[in-house]
């Protein structure tokens, strides 16, 4: 890593903003909370943004710009779903859905690091990884923290099962991410897109 340019630093800032409205959503349109076993759960745009973190910024940049949210949330500032904030975010349930938007930025970009051409199937498959990784590292978190601190009884299947209706709404956007970017990169000087150290 050579140092960042003033230009990396705004590009990172944009996307820990990004991160915080995709987050709070919610709190703006009510509608788009998902009723789950007898609680509300918040649809986000947080794993369509931290994507485009990594398709935007590369692996280095876009992983720092999500460590960076994560930190900022952790100090105090309300940027977690339900502008909520501190380190107990990353204790609940959903907490690994939190800490895995920096391996999505970091595979995304790492896909998308060797191509020099900006295309729809690599940007694609790239943020289809970075969903899995998501979702992996999400579910797999929710499991344990419901079977162990929480002491409540469910299956891995149950787990995943009761993920579906986002992860229908993720797949979408993840699929939309890669014709996103592409049309961003043919708008945008070259010379920015550089951001990717």
């Amino acid at each position: 890593m050579n140092g960042l340019r003033p230009l990396d630093l705004t590009f990172g800032a944009v996307f820990v903003c990004l991160m915080a409205i995709g987050a709070n959503i919610a709190v703006w349109f009510p509608i788009l909370a998902v009723p789950i076993g007898g609680a509300s759960v918040p649809l986000s745009l947080q794993t369509f943004f931290a994507i485009l973190a990594g398709l935007m910024l590369g692996k280095k940049l876009g992983t720092i710009s999500m460590i960076t949210y994560i930190l900022v949330g952790v100090a105090g500032v309300p940027v977690f779903a339900g502008m909520s904030a501190g380190p107990m975010a990353l204790v609940s349930p959903t907490g690994g859905f939190i800490i895995s938007f920096i391996f999505v930025a970091f595979f995304v970009g790492l896909i998308t690091d060797f191509s020099k051409k900006p295309s729809i199937p690599l940007y694609t498959a790239a943020a289809v990884i970075g969903l899995a990784a998501n979702y992996g590292i999400g579910v797999t978190y929710m499991y344990i923290a419901m079977n162990t601190w929480l002491e409540l009884d469910i299956s891995y299947i149950v787990a995943w099962t009761s993920m579906i209706p986002f992860l229908i709404k993720d797949a979408a956007l993840a699929c939309l991410s890669g014709v996103f970017m592409v049309n961003l990169a043919k708008r945008i000087p070259a010379r920015w897109l550089t951001a990717k150290i």
